[in-house]
């Protein structure tokens, strides 16, 4: 469904990103991790087409995702608060989405059912702006939305950072409910190994912008990915 091709970041002299190839097949949860400045965001970022690399390709169900823009009717991404429209509440920015997906309200209120436990009565119908929430609940809309309209395949960036342990616990729940019921590919990057060696199918570390290993089988997960990061 991605892939990856030859893909290089630099900035003057300095490589940020060298992935030589990776291919990540529908209905797969795929974690990325790294130590800070390891490329991961730059990684997505250059995935969802934000920022041009300076050689190679990445391609969405064989779409140049530099080149074409229908790739977008199919991906959801929620990576920081910019991608938010923080003048708003949120039933108004959710409003606002169903308009550019052309949902029905009826279909928005399906969407917005699955997130219930998630937003724990603390999102929907308090006329509270977006940008005045909590950082979780901020993450907890990000999410949300970034799950309308019937996407494909969702990137989320550090998806369970400032979620008090029963929004992660929930989060994780409604991520595996989402790839097991609608075949959702789901690209995770994550500082918190629990919780993606609990959901992923597959880990990919990445060090200094290149990928130093790439983990699948889940019983060894944990143990190679605390042997990297304490050693």
């Amino acid at each position: 469904m991605i892939q990856v091709n030859q893909l290089k970041k630099q900035y003057k002299q300095a490589v940020v990103l060298d992935v030589d190839q990776l291919s990540i097949p529908k209905s797969e949860c795929f974690g990325l991790v790294g130590n800070n400045g390891a490329g991961k965001t730059t990684l997505f970022r250059i995935m969802l087409d934000l920022v041009r690399a300076t050689s190679g390709s990445v391609t969405i169900d064989g779409q140049d995702v530099s080149k074409t823009e229908s790739w977008k009717a199919t991906t959801g991404a929620y990576l920081d608060e910019h991608m938010l429209l923080t003048y708003l509440t949120p039933d108004e920015y959710f409003q606002t989405l169903r308009k550019i997906y052309g949902m029905s309200d009826a279909d928005l209120g399906v969407h917005l059912e699955k997130f219930s436990e998630l937003f724990n009565g603390e999102i929907i119908g308090k006329k509270k702006y977006i940008r005045d929430l909590s950082k979780g609940n901020l993450k907890k809309v990000g999410i949300a939305a970034a799950m309308m309209g019937k996407p494909e395949v969702i990137f989320l960036d550090e998806p369970f950072e400032n979620l008090d342990p029963s929004s992660q616990i929930r989060l994780k729940k409604l991520i595996l409910q989402e790839k097991e019921q609608s075949n959702l590919t789901f690209l995770i990057s994550s500082h918190d190994l629990n919780h993606v060696t609990e959901i992923c199918d597959r880990i990919v570390l990445l060090e200094k912008g290149k990928i130093i290993n790439d983990l699948r089988d889940k019983s060894a997960m944990m143990s190679e990915l605390e042997a990297y990061f304490t050693g």
